[in-house]
């Protein structure tokens, strides 16, 4: 590897900003290990990447499952020998009014967007460490500064993620860097698992700007492309005609 190339681990890898991303950072010559739960998907990804020249491989993964994420991640260090970058972007976002008392639906997002963060950074700190350094990039929201209805519980977990990066960056000054990339409207699958329909139709007139998910994996590559003497903290995206 060159000194500019780096293993990247990517979680939610399998489609929306994750796969972008993946595709993003190979082209630019990072060796990247790919996690999700759809395993067709990453392997039909992991196969385009290496079509074109890229180098990337898989492991199925569920964020929510501490082990599972451990394994993930010492996968990707036993095939490459290190782990210098984690992009931490699984996450789910089933919005719906609170009043609509979908606990199920508020436990998931807690699991996936704020305890999977948790993981990853319990399973890839040590890793990081014992080799001398590190970047954690975490795919938060623009939820992450504010709160809107339906999204009370959703807005809640990127605030936490936002928390969680900020408070890593200060304990880990000077070996390990810390990105959160914040996106706004963007395409992706996110949408698909709202169950409820008020906030369904609201979603689906709140995506009428939405960006590529090209846009955010640009932002990340950019983060993940600096020196190491510099920390790329925060990243908030939007789309140009979005006013949240």
């Amino acid at each position: 590897m060159t000194d500019m190339t780096r293993v990247v681990a990517i979680t939610g890898a399998s489609s929306g900003i994750g796969a972008a991303t993946a595709r993003r950072l190979a082209a630019d010559g990072h060796r990247l290990f790919l996690g999700a739960r759809r395993t067709d998907r990453l392997a039909a990804l992991t196969e385009e990447i290496g079509a074109a020249g890229g180098t990337a491989a898989f492991q199925r993964l569920d964020v929510t499952d501490a082990a599972d994420v451990r394994s993930f991640v010492a996968a990707a260090r036993e095939r490459y020998g290190r782990v210098d970058v984690v992009v931490g972007n699984a996450g789910v976002m089933p919005l719906s009014p609170l009043e609509a008392l979908r606990v199920d639906e508020w436990d998931r997002m807690i699991d996936v967007n704020v305890r999977g963060v948790l993981h990853a950074i319990a399973a890839a700190l040590p890793v990081m460490r014992a080799q001398g350094g590190g970047h954690f990039v975490n795919v938060a929201s623009v939820g992450a500064y504010e709160v809107v209805p339906t999204a009370a519980v959703y807005c809640a977990t990127k605030f936490a993620v936002r928390a969680i990066s900020e408070g890593l960056r200060q304990e880990s000054a000077g070996d390990i860097r810390v990105t959160l990339v914040s996106p706004g409207v963007t395409e992706s699958e996110l949408a698909d698992g709202i169950s409820d329909p008020v906030a369904r139709e609201a979603m689906r007139a709140y995506r009428a700007v939405a960006i590529p998910a090209s846009a955010i994996a640009d932002a990340i590559a950019y983060a993940v492309a600096q020196p190491p003497q510099v920390d790329v903290n925060e990243i908030v995206v939007r789309p140009a005609a979005s006013a949240q």
